[in-house]
């Protein structure tokens, strides 16, 4: 099968290009992956809950309501979606060449291609932390900080990094307090954002000492968290009522290893002010190329920039 273009990915960037695309009667086959990257087709919003930043909806709208609303949408201007992972691209010539998990043997051709994989937050693998995913414990502070659950409780933020710093320091305005708890003895933070974490009289920072275990209630929230001191080895369970991690993502960028330029962090790298990746005719939105806003709303932004591009490509070589 040949295709002007097709979109890897099922997010907010991937269907915001299918939507696009369709309407430019390009005909977008977007692969939405079986079970990709272990998350189920939509992306990262089918693990939360409300969402109330997305622009559009006053009253909030649930994650996955929100992704299945978007994949009518692309499916209502002609996108042909494809539960199917691409395991196989080869971009080293045009038209670019892939195969899927279930017809490895069948080698498909696109004109463009459009990298929307996302990125996954990185988890802890505590006991506990499957039950209170999305019930006390968040791996975004911006997304979920606002919301009642958290509101004037005391909140952990777990990593000493640039980022745990700005968690912190975010959740200052919802929570009643905020305690980052940090496995060295020292923040890795940049100086001027450890200086202003420390001096924040809402934040105490804990430093040796790391967490253990989620422990909830009969509400099944989560309510108290263990946190072991890495020196004396001595544990203790603190009232908690959230849990924000802050030790990173993993862009899903394994499929285009070695084919595009990204950077040490694994990150597709595309040209400033676009989607253009180091190679032409191939484009990267949403997370798999954002390590800094990580939102729904710049994803379909990102989304709706490659789309443009890539019609502009496809007219192009017409």
């Amino acid at each position: 099968m040949h295709s002007k273009v097709v979109i890897i990915g099922s997010g907010p960037a991937a269907h915001t290009a299918a939507v696009y695309l369709g309407r430019a009667e390009l005909k977008p086959v977007l692969y939405e992956g079986f079970m990709a990257n272990g998350i189920a087709a939509g992306g990262q919003l089918t693990t939360t809950t409300e969402i109330e930043n997305f622009p559009g909806f006053p009253k909030g709208i649930m994650g996955q309501e929100l992704m299945d609303n978007m994949r009518a949408q692309s499916e209502r201007f002609g996108t042909e979606i494809v539960t199917d992972t691409v395991t196989k691209l080869d971009l080293s010539s045009r038209p670019f060449k892939y195969s899927t998990e279930f017809s490895p043997d069948e080698t498909h051709t696109a004109d463009a291609v459009i990298i929307a994989t996302g990125a996954s937050a990185r988890r802890m693998n505590l006991p506990g932390e499957q039950t209170y995913w999305q019930n006390g414990i968040s791996a975004c502070a911006v997304c979920d900080g606002a919301l009642p659950l958290f509101r004037n409780k005391q909140l952990y933020v777990i990593g000493g990094g640039d980022s745990a710093a700005e968690e912190a320091t975010f959740l200052t305005k919802y929570g009643s307090h905020v305690t980052v708890l940090v496995r060295r003895d020292v923040l890795r933070a940049s100086k001027a954002m450890a200086t202003r974490l420390l001096k924040n009289e809402k934040v105490t920072v804990r430093f040796n000492t790391v967490a253990t275990e989620v422990r909830g209630g009969a509400d099944k929230l989560m309510s108290h968290l263990v946190v072991r001191d890495t020196v004396t080895g001595k544990e203790e369970v603190v009232e908690a009522n959230g849990l924000f991690y802050a030790i990173g993502h993993d862009p899903a960028t394994a499929l285009v290893k070695g084919q595009v330029d990204m950077d040490t962090d694994g990150y597709i790298i595309t040209k400033p002010g676009t989607t253009m990746t180091s190679i032409e005719g191939v484009y990267a939105a949403g997370d798999v190329q954002d390590k800094r806003y990580r939102q729904a709303i710049t994803s379909a932004g990102t989304g709706c920039m490659a789309a443009l591009e890539a019609e502009k490509f496809i007219s192009e070589q017409d």
